[in-house]
């Protein structure tokens, strides 16, 4: 196994060519130039030419993965072999394998020992839209790697780059391929995961676990769901019995934990959006403040008659968007959190409210009663609790799309252009809307980008699985066991290649386009805990990783996803060398040999020119 994988590289290594590298960092860079020269030995190398404690302990940090992982690529790109024709009457001789070779030595020539990193602002603020970019080159004779950054963000991401170049060649020396130029930047500011701890909680541990792999990755929002209808792990000092409603005394942040949390997240370059979900998906916490200001908490949540549902899942339970006293608690619980976390963005949800729930408070009752929708009640909600949230804390808010594109409950009145909305429906129709509508967009869309997606349902109790017929006997069509989304409404599983391969602003015009601020792929954590957030996120969040930094086509415009797969499958090698649990997306055969796990043999069936 060692062998074959050493054989790989030095192959990649001799092959004379700036094309034949045997590394391939993820994400792939704007632009990234080898050259033919012998590899450069990497000996013990210092930082200088910049001051900056950010940017020395990403640089201990690059250094300290190099020296111990001693990485060797696991996966390395290369033509896919020839293979025998299907016989024919008049079929062609056999073709014969070109069998890779093995050199031990290094055919290194030159030896780096410093890093000189010039960085132009070491004190930009990691807010929305701080520049990133990067250079980093190697030039022959040097004796020194050279980077330049605008911040020291950007400096942070040409130590991940870095690492990932520095490879063994298999006899323990590490080495560069070389010379080197790498010019480098996001194509969005807004690259990111959610994670949700409101169904389940998640360790401190695994969280700074997630934000290790983003950093590897190069995102830079982790957008933090921190608590929903079934449990409040959040404390605050202006509520302190909130957390009553954590699932134990042990599944509770402390401000001291999310301190470090922040923190961590800071040091790698990334930001952390919280979100407080209001006014729907509420019940855990807020009844510990006051249970007038909730509705159909006690509520039957499905009603076992679907069209009565009072949520789409369990536990039910929404604001009483009428009453005044939720926006006392609301607005004090917002400015706790606002003040708490040091972003400009701050996410008050705003998905999934349910009419039915509704019918349990009486003042929504008598304000239906009065020939109101469900969408004049949503624009009450607009109205008193924005102002309320900017007066408390003036952050840029962000919504879910349903404020103003939900069939059912969108707001029927004036929604501030200000307010960033997340689309998580229909694809591009919802962004393309969204957009046309003035608002920033993020990209959310849980037909690309849910990672929950096609594990199944989880409610109980379901006698929709008792189903021992396939398919129906009455008619032969499809059912839900046979065909069907199996319990999970967003079903199928969302592939890394399904990932990739969305272009989200594809008929949007360039106004619009300039309205997409970037992504974010969610995971819901129904199903979610410690054991599987890393093999539910990882690898595949770092297909979008390299989506939203660089793009999924090459210089001429072509789909890359098939460029992608070695890429990929030796990141995420890299990742759990790194300590990230990521999933395996191939049999390891795959990693081995290039491009015979592909579906089809010709490498160019996914080219297609640029809209």
């Amino acid at each position: 196994m060692r062998d074959f994988i050493l054989a790989s590289l030095a192959t990649a290594l001799l092959a004379g060519s700036a094309e034949a590298v045997a590394a391939n960092p993820l994400p792939k860079p704007t632009e990234i130039t080898w050259g033919s020269e012998s590899p450069f030995a990497v000996g013990s190398l210092t930082l200088s030419g910049v001051d900056s404690q950010i940017v020395q302990d990403g640089f201990d940090r690059a250094v300290k993965a190099i020296t111990d992982l001693k990485w060797i690529p696991q996966a390395t790109e290369a033509p896919v072999r020839s293979f025998e024709p299907f016989p024919t009457a008049s079929a062609a001789a056999k073709r014969k394998t070109r069998k890779r070779q093995y050199n031990t030595g290094t055919n290194s020539t030159e030896s780096l020992l410093s890093v000189h990193c010039q960085v132009k602002d070491t004190r930009a603020p990691l807010q929305h839209g701080v520049d990133e970019s990067y250079t980093l080159d190697i030039t022959k004779g040097s004796k020194s790697i050279n980077i330049t950054a605008e911040t020291v963000y950007g400096a942070l991401h040409a130590f991940t780059t870095l690492q990932q170049i520095v490879i063994n060649d298999g006899s323990g020396q590490l080495i560069i391929e070389a010379p080197l130029s790498v010019k480098d930047a996001p194509l969005y500011p807004v690259r990111g995961i959610m994670i949700d701890s409101g169904r389940n909680y998640l360790s401190k541990k695994k969280i700074f676990e997630q934000i290790d792999g983003m950093a590897l990755s190069k995102l830079n929002v982790l957008h933090w769901h921190m608590i929903d209808a079934q449990s409040w792990p959040v404390e605050l000092d202006t509520y302190p019995d909130m957390t009553e409603d954590a699932y134990s005394a042990n599944e509770v942040y402390t401000k001291e934990s999310i301190k470090s949390i922040i923190e961590y997240a800071a040091a790698r370059g990334v930001r952390i959006v919280p979100e407080i979900d209001m006014p729907g998906h509420a019940s855990a916490g807020w009844k510990q403040v006051d249970e007038d200001i909730l509705a159909c908490t006690n509520s039957w949540w499905s009603n076992d008659n679907w069209p009565l549902h009072t949520a789409v899942e369990p536990n039910p339970g929404q604001l009483d968007i009428l009453n005044n006293k939720t926006y006392e608690a609301t607005g004090k619980v917002y400015k706790e959190l606002a003040e708490l976390f040091p972003d400009n963005w701050f996410h008050i949800g705003g998905d999934e409210l349910h009419l039915n729930c509704y019918n349990f408070s009486s003042l929504a009752r008598d304000f239906f009663a009065q020939n109101h929708t469900m969408g004049d009640l949503y624009q009450v909600w607009v109205d008193r609790a924005l102002p309320n949230f900017k007066k408390q804390a003036n952050k840029t808010l962000i919504m879910w799309d349903d404020v103003i594109l939900s069939a059912d409950a969108a707001a029927t009145g004036e929604v501030p252009k200000d307010i960033i909305i997340q689309a998580w429906n229909n694809g591009i129709t919802n962004i393309n809307n969204a957009t046309a509508l003035g608002h920033r967009v993020i990209v959310s869309s849980s037909d690309f980008l849910y990672l929950d997606c096609g594990f199944g349902g989880w409610v109980g109790n379901d006698q929709r699985y008792d189903v021992q017929a396939n398919p129906n006997a009455t008619d032969g069509s499809p059912n839900f066991n046979y065909g069907g989304d199996g319990g999970s409404w967003c079903a199928p599983y969302k592939t890394w290649q399904r990932i990739y391969d969305y272009d989200f602003t594809e008929g949007l015009s360039d106004e619009q386009k300039k309205l997409v601020v970037g992504s974010i792929a969610p995971l819901w954590s129904e199903q979610v805990d410690d054991v599987v957030i890393s093999t539910k996120l990882w690898p595949r969040a770092a297909a979008l990783a390299e989506l939203v930094w660089s793009g999924n086509r090459d210089k001429d415009g072509n789909k890359r996803t098939t460029e992608l797969t070695q890429r990929i499958l030796n990141f995420r090698e890299y990742l759990v060398a790194s300590g990230v649990q990521a999933a395996p997306l191939m049999p390891k055969f795959c990693l081995q040999h290039p491009h015979q796990c592909d579906l089809n043999l010709d490498q160019t069936v996914l080219w297609t020119q640029a809209a």
